[in-house]
């Protein structure tokens, strides 16, 4: 957590231990940390402790012995025999039986070839093959799978993914060569998807997003890259959120191993990388998923209604089953500790602990909802073991919760009750902006609206503020800039063409939404890969629907790299925001004190870090000599405006001008400065002397 939030409760214990005094919800609080201090208590008495249970990929799986000898493991409580077929045996499917060990567990041990050789081989192919309790076999892969690939279509075998051993050689094995950077105070993170990140219209690979992305990332001032879609996925147009193979990273963009380089290279540059897990539902794929992997309805999944997310189409894990957790849990680890991921965005918590609730379905805040029978507690209590053995593991460790719900205490630690996520996503801040964009004028918005969404969250637990994110750039949704500009964009773009309203008025609003929202909206800041300069269009991934084009699935680097194009303006605008940020801290600074919010002047000023923030959406008015308050006297100096010629704007604004303060009081502070505010421009001031 940033500094000004890491604040604990005092005498937590002495709270738990009481009773007769407790509200019904922190009663519910601490049944629930009893709950999980129950599993950790379990885990440790049969397992020897946390730190074994989740190395579980160290006993499933195939693993190669120093006698070249393999033994293969899997968890399969519902199958009536187990073998294992591939090219090793000329796919006879029942020559290699697994011998069944006790709690469903199978194994089996492939001695080494006569001349010393291992069986299996670098990139043999291999199936599980599952007989159910009817007697029919079932081919399947095996879930601990490191590497699978879909057949190429000219191939003309399907489309389901294959299994293949990786065991490369040791020269063939990446070996890191730059340590991870220091853990940011200030969090500011670049959304994205090696995939789409290629200008050519097809996939993206690690290679190619490690040499010419990562370099720019880093130059924008992003210290973070959060990478969607790694986990493997059958269906590409999913954006990564239907995971086949949970140990596999993506065969599309590349092998495990320039994966790995991909990552070492983001460390070299100082960058946090942090991997979109998605652990709230898994695909309903057979022969390539999880789904019914022992022939049962179950296995990894509840049975039944209970097991079936029916808006996604998708399996609901059993966090009650002792196996189950240990295959997520070691999920986690094993990214961590085999590709040296930093961290986790979990996809879809709200989903996970509010089964019946509809997309986009609200919440009123009340306790009730928090703390009440709708709430899927195991889902709750699972998510509250994977921060406490995630953090424990490694203290360094960033996890952010994509929650919409506002739940309490989730970004507390799991020693105080909460569940232990560092941040969560403020994901009603980029529903606002649309709103605002879709449905009102801009002399209707109303500035007192638009700062208590940016200012309405969970006091002490952190959130990560965007204006925009993948979702926004999804079809049939717009970016901000399309919002904004739309066909413009095609016509008046050119640095060379005539100025438009349109153009100047997107220009001059997308740069000052994407700073209210870094500098109010929370205490970590996002943004969706390319959003930063304003990429047009959408993104469509190929698909039956569009003739499986890849035209919107890519990013149009280009755009922003014509010296020639106003693109250049709004990236160059964010580069200098993130740039503002390292100097002054702002993110990790305590939130912002908004002293002025006026619908008349359409003006919101506000202080935070030192630095005193004014923005006017007024469309047309602009004032001179309008007063300001701030609580720190001295004198003030413009360090960042949106109306700077290098951000497109129209030089109104002079940098040089000292603004002294007044020791008066105004707009409930001890002093003021007066400032020249130009209409649609957003202008920080910082102390330049006492």
């Amino acid at each position: 957590m940033g500094d000004a939030m890491n604040v604990k409760v005092k005498d937590i214990e002495k709270l738990f231990s009481t009773d007769g005094y407790l509200r019904p919800f922190e009663r519910e609080i601490r049944r629930r940390h009893g709950v999980l201090q129950e599993w950790l208590d379990k885990i440790d008495q049969g397992e020897g402790g946390m730190d074994q249970f989740t190395q579980g990929y160290k006993y499933y799986g195939l693993h190669f012995q120093p006698d070249n000898s393999v033994i293969a493991r899997e968890w399969a409580p519902g199958a009536k025999n187990v073998y294992l077929a591939g090219d090793f045996n000329n796919w006879h499917w029942e020559s290699h039986p697994f011998k069944k060990l006790d709690f469903g567990k199978w194994e089996l041990h492939l001695p080494p070839n006569a001349d010393g050789s291992p069986q299996l081989k670098h990139l043999s192919e291999i199936k599980v093959i599952i007989r159910n309790h009817s007697d029919h076999l079932l081919d399947r892969l095996s879930p601990w799978a490191k590497y699978v690939v879909q057949p190429p279509k000219e191939a003309n075998q399907g489309v389901n993914y294959k299994q293949y051993v990786w065991q490369p050689p040791e020269s063939e094995r990446y070996q890191r060569q730059h340590s991870r950077p220091a853990r940011p105070k200030s969090l500011r993170i670049y959304e994205c998807h090696v995939g789409i990140a290629s200008q050519e219209p097809r996939v993206g690979t690690y290679d190619e997003f490690a040499d010419r992305i990562v370099p720019r990332i880093k130059r924008q001032g992003y210290n973070c890259i959060q990478v969607m879609a790694i986990m493997e996925h059958a269906y590409y147009a999913s954006f990564g959120y239907q995971v086949t193979s949970f140990y596999a990273a993506s065969s599309r963009c590349g092998n495990p191993e320039q994966l790995k380089r991909m990552i070492d290279v983001a460390h070299s540059h100082g960058l946090y990388v942090l991997l979109d897990v998605v652990h709230s539902h898994a695909s309903k794929n057979v022969q390539d998923g999880l789904n019914q992997f022992d022939g049962t309805n179950s296995c990894f999944f509840h049975d039944g209604a209970k097991g079936e997310h029916s808006l996604w189409d998708s399996r609901l894990f059993n966090y009650v089953e002792y196996e189950v957790l240990r295959f997520l849990l070691s999920n986690l680890r094993w990214w961590h500790d085999e590709y040296n991921f930093d961290g986790y965005r979990f996809d879809g918590v709200t989903s996970m602990l509010y089964h019946s609730r509809g997309i986009g379905e609200g919440f009123s805040g009340d306790y009730n909802e928090y703390f009440g029978l709708n709430v899927d507690t195991d889902a709750l209590n699972y998510l509250g073991l994977a921060n406490h053995m995630l953090h424990t593991l490694d203290p360094e460790v960033i996890t952010i919760a994509e929650d919409v719900s506002g739940m309490p205490t989730l970004c507390r630690p799991v020693s105080e009750g909460g569940i232990g996520f560092d941040y969560r996503l403020g994901m009603a801040i980029p529903d606002k902006w649309i709103e605002l964009l879709k449905e009102q004028s801009d002399d209707q918005w109303s500035m007192g609206d638009v700062v208590h969404t940016l200012t309405n969250r969970r006091w002490m637990e952190n959130t990560v503020a965007y204006a925009e994110s993948h979702d926004q750039a999804l079809v049939g949704d717009k970016t901000i800039a399309f919002w904004l500009m739309d066909k413009e964009m095609y016509t008046h773009m050119s640095t060379q063409s005539d100025s438009t309203l349109i153009i100047d008025r997107g220009l001059a609003l997308h740069k000052m939404i994407r700073l209210i929202t870094h500098a109010l909206g929370g205490e970590a800041y996002l943004n969706f890969m390319g959003n930063e300069f304003g990429h047009p269009e959408w993104l469509d991934f190929p698909r039956v629907g569009n003739n499986d084009s890849y035209h919107y699935a890519r990013r149009q680097w280009n755009l922003v790299d014509d010296n020639m194009l106003k693109y250049k303006y709004l990236n160059e605008f964010d580069r200098a925001m993130n740039e503002a940020e390292q100097r002054y801290g702002w993110l990790h600074s305590g939130p912002a004190y908004v002293s002025w919010k006026h619908e008349g002047d359409k003006i919101i000023a506000f202080e935070r870090a030192g630095l005193v923030f004014v923005f006017n959406f007024h469309i047309h008015q602009s004032f001179t000599g309008y007063r300001v308050g701030t609580n720190w006297a001295g004198t003030y100096q413009a360090v960042l405006s949106s109306d700077d010629p290098l951000f497109g704007g129209h030089n109104r604004i002079d940098g040089n001008v000292k603004h002294r303060s007044d020791p008066e009081g105004y707009a409930g502070r001890s002093n003021f400065i007066e400032v020249y505010s130009p209409s649609r421009t957003a202008v920080v001031y910082a102390r330049v002397s006492d």
